[in-house]
């Protein structure tokens, strides 16, 4: 099991915190590009709940963020996350107005860019092949889940060659490519769930985030929830399938992460998953047990 720690200390020879960003764009999934309603799990903060306001230059949300994660982290360089929305849904002039700055800051040891599959156009893989020549370049994908039915029901909006395509491209430029797949989607068994983490190993993305489904207030999904179309996940279920991920996963791909936490203004289930030190605790001590730590 190689995690995110252990990458960074072996890539950059120190512990890295990422400072979560907004760049001011949309989503094809809302601008109408591909639909309007969005994904029918993400609020309308764009998966960036906790991200600065973008009204804030690029520099001063890196200060704001560094101010506000200096109790938990002593360290002098920080990852750029640039995480709400959709970040390269955008012009790539726009875009190298925005990442060339900041990459080239002394305190960012990284750029993390988090986008969609089909939003990876020439002009942009070439803004990134030439960033990626400054500094390292990490492309975060929204794959959630590999099965159809589960993409069409999210709303996703692009096919799974969409995807495959986008990895192989990136990773022929260098660049480390990270795969977001969502735990306990609606009507996923657990054998689904796992033949996404395997497509992804099979399509060589660098790393892997394991996240946990959170049905947020004012979402689709909340309203499917409500009226009892499916269930979550509970403690005990997730800690085992985690358990299951990074056996398959071994060493084959960097662990970005193993759960997530969703916003607990907008949390309604599983009520679980807003105790994230619980959580964390008790994945480490399935993981311990089980030999895969």
């Amino acid at each position: 099991m190689i995690t995110l720690n252990d990458y960074c200390r072996a890539q950059f020879g120190e512990k890295l915190y990422k400072l979560s960003l907004d760049g001011g764009m949309s989503c094809p999934n809302r601008d109408g590009t591909v639909d309007t309603r969005g994904c029918i799990f993400c609020s309308a903060g764009g998966s960036g709940d906790f991200t600065p306001s973008p009204c804030l230059s690029p520099e001063q949300q890196i200060e704001d963020a560094k101010r506000r994660v200096a109790a938990k982290f002593s360290g002098g360089r920080y990852i750029a996350y640039f995480q709400a929305y959709t970040n390269t849904h955008a012009e790539p002039e726009y875009l190298r107005r925005l990442f060339l700055p900041v990459i080239s800051r002394p305190d960012i040891a990284a750029l993390s860019v988090a986008t969609r599959p089909d939003c990876l156009g020439d002009g942009v893989t070439e803004l990134l092949r030439e960033l990626c020549e400054i500094k390292p370049v990490w492309v975060e994908l929204g794959l959630q889940t590999v099965h159809p039915r589960t993409a069409e029901y999210i709303r996703r909006g692009y096919g799974l060659s969409v995807y495959d395509e986008a990895v192989e491209k990136l990773n022929a430029l260098g660049i480390h490519t990270v795969t977001h797949v969502i735990l306990g989607l609606p009507g996923e068994s657990r054998e689904d769930m796992l033949d996404t983490v395997r497509h992804v190993l099979d399509r060589k993305s660098g790393g892997i985030k394991l996240q946990l489904l959170h049905v947020l207030e004012d979402t689709d999904l909340a309203e499917d929830y409500r009226q009892g179309k499916f269930e979550t996940m509970s403690l005990e279920e997730y800690v085992s399938l985690v358990c299951d991920c990074v056996r398959l996963i071994g060493d084959s791909a960097v662990i970005h992460r193993l759960t997530g936490d969703g916003s607990k203004r907008l949390l309604l289930a599983p009520l679980w998953s807003g105790d994230k030190k619980r959580v964390i605790n008790a994945i480490n001590r399935a993981l311990i047990e089980n030999g895969l730590k």
